[in-house]
């Protein structure tokens, strides 16, 4: 699928093995989400669109690339997510910050909405979702629902953890959106969490149970 990327950079792998150990304490847990992200932003915003302006050197004045015009937004799916925001803004200083705030029916696994907030005019800008775990995509596919339903076009979504029933369900359901992966894991168990997995991301970046 040219939609989705799965992170193959040796770095990537090997933070994601520690982020797993369960033995990994809330503040190293919560580095190595930011590091991990930034990593994987470096190649999602790879295609940022750039153009030539004028700087003085020390030595001459030259034409030289910035990133153009294009405006960046961040868009964290409450609570976990928060994590990994620090990672891309570290890249993109300027990237505007909303929120979606959903959670999941602990019977149903059904997400349901209970915030939402975007940068305005977010149709003009470029969306990059963040969310750790991509599970049942039940979450995944609602938040894109909302950023769709406020005007929002170009999307790109990054998960730390993917599970291949929310991939499937993600990619069906949005097939126009980029979607970047961490790590691929063996798939859900009966409690719709991702195996092996990391436990809650949210409880180990926040350190709550």
């Amino acid at each position: 699928m040219e939609n989705v990327h799965i992170m193959e950079h040796p770095l990537i792998r090997h933070k994601i093995s520690r982020l797993r150990d369960e033995n990994t304490g809330t503040n190293e847990f919560r580095k190595l989400t930011e590091e991990i992200a930034m990593l994987m932003g470096y190649e999602a915003l790879r295609d940022l669109p750039l153009e030539d302006v004028e700087v003085k050197t020390p030595i001459e004045t030259c034409r030289t690339p910035v990133v153009s015009g294009k405006k960046l937004a961040v868009v964290p799916v409450l609570r976990a997510g928060l994590g990994m925001v620090n990672g891309i803004t570290a890249l993109v200083p300027a990237a505007k910050i909303g929120h979606i705030g959903l959670y999941r029916d602990p019977k149903t696994h059904e997400p349901h909405e209970y915030y939402c907030k975007l940068p305005e005019p977010i149709g003009e800008r470029m969306i990059i979702l963040l969310d750790p775990m991509l599970a049942t995509g039940g979450s995944a596919c609602a938040a894109v629902d909302f950023i769709k339903a406020r005007g929002g076009k170009q999307i790109k979504c990054m998960f730390i953890i993917g599970a291949p029933e929310g991939l499937k369900k993600l990619c069906e359901k949005h097939p126009d959106v980029q979607i970047y992966i961490g790590c691929m894991d063996r798939g859900l168990n009966e409690d719709a969490y991702i195996c092996p997995g990391l436990g809650d991301a949210g409880d180990r970046i926040f350190g709550t149970k």
